[in-house]
């Protein structure tokens, strides 16, 4: 590979950054949204098309491809970009998250993690190692060290014990990581809701030292107004020069007060996901084209919209192939989705850049609180 992996902040306002992730398979935009495509997919969509909306990068699932197809397979075939047709950078979980959420069907120890697919019931064993060298054969370009994210609410006990057990698999996971130019390991912070549990978390990854950092073990139940507790000190733990990562997040406003306190990468399946149940993602809200109170009405569901849905169909329309269950009402509301979500990204770049974050952010919440249009 002839380009290395590096982040450049290029603009700060106040603790905001935009900047560059540079990869070999191309450049990422910061701050970043991550389209997830769990299964080598993006549901709904064409890898083309998801490039239009404006995505630099998608997010792949370790513990869904370790399960079908497989790694070997996907690896046989010539890696998850050629495999799944995005010739662009591609970050990868480590399975972690999925597995821990298997309460049932896994136990856990120091050497890592034996559970049964939720598929077919065989028998699985994903530790730091297997996790790494699965992302490898997956030719992920951004890879994530393999952690335990305890659910919340849990006790002090507790979420320490997660956290240290972390702190070694993520040693493990960059010893088994290698030397791999071109390629990025990034650490994960853990530590629940309590500041000092976080501060241990962050200098003992920085001990080990990652290409990037991510804060781990939020938008698990928390609600917005704790997440942003944390995230009013988690993101200064970490290095300044290095990109950070806030997993699984999220509604537009808690990517909107995160860039505020300074994260600059982000995953959500809600954009793809509400698309795939009627609802809208917009500048006023969310909007729900299954109600009855759209069928006659021939307005496009943003006027000031780009992307297809807004340009070529009409609000009765969508409610229209909801109803009725066509494939059609999917595809469509997921890209006006994806398309909203990217142009959010490229509005707060802009804003970081040119100082006016401030203003901007004010504007997205009065926007916001004007609601959806009224009915015919």
């Amino acid at each position: 590979m002839s380009k290395s992996f590096s982040f450049h902040i290029s603009a700060n306002d106040g603790r905001a950054r935009t900047g560059i992730v540079s990869t070999p398979k191309g450049d990422i935009r910061t701050p970043a949204f991550m389209p997830v495509g769990t299964a080598a997919t993006v549901k709904a969509m064409m890898p083309e098309n998801v490039r239009e909306t404006g995505a630099d990068i998608l997010l792949g699932n370790t513990y869904h491809l370790m399960l079908r197809p497989g790694a070997e397979r996907i690896h046989n075939l010539g890696g998850l970009h050629k495999f799944m047709n995005w010739d662009r950078p591609i970050l990868t979980d480590s399975g972690g998250f999925q597995v821990m959420s298997l309460t049932d069907l896994r136990k856990l120890t120091e050497e890592g993690v034996k559970f049964r697919s939720h598929i077919d019931g065989s028998e699985y064993n994903l530790t730091p190692e297997r996790s790494m060298e699965i992302q490898r054969l997956l030719g992920s370009d951004i890879v994530m060290c393999f952690d335990e994210c305890p659910a919340l609410p849990a006790d002090r006990a507790r979420i320490n014990e997660s956290m240290q057990l972390s702190m070694r698999w993520a040693q493990r996971s960059r010893d088994a990581f290698g030397d791999r130019p071109g390629y990025a390991l990034f650490g994960i912070q853990q530590g629940g809701l309590e500041q000092d549990f976080r501060e241990e978390s962050a200098e003992a990854l920085q001990k080990i030292g990652f290409d990037g950092y991510a804060i781990g073990g939020l938008a698990v139940g928390e609600g917005q107004d704790a997440m942003f507790g944390v995230l009013d000190y988690a993101p200064n733990q970490l290095p300044q020069d290095k990109p950070r990562y806030l997993m699984g997040v999220g509604k537009p406003d808690d990517i909107v007060g995160a860039v505020q306190r300074g994260v600059d990468m982000f995953d959500c399946v809600l954009p793809s996901r509400s698309g795939r149940t009627g609802q809208a993602l917009t500048r006023f809200g969310a909007v729900n084209l299954r109600n009855a109170r759209h069928k006659d009405d021939p307005r496009p569901l943003d006027e000031n919209c780009t992307c297809p849905a807004c340009s070529n169909y009409s609000r009765a329309y969508l409610h229209h192939v909801h109803k009725a269950g066509e494939i059609i009402g999917s595809m469509l509301l997921t890209w006006h989705n994806l398309h909203y979500y990217q142009e959010l990204m490229q509005g707060l770049r802009d804003a970081i850049a040119a100082g006016e974050l401030d203003a901007f952010v004010a504007q997205f919440h009065a926007t916001r609180a004007q609601g959806d249009i009224d009915p015919i």
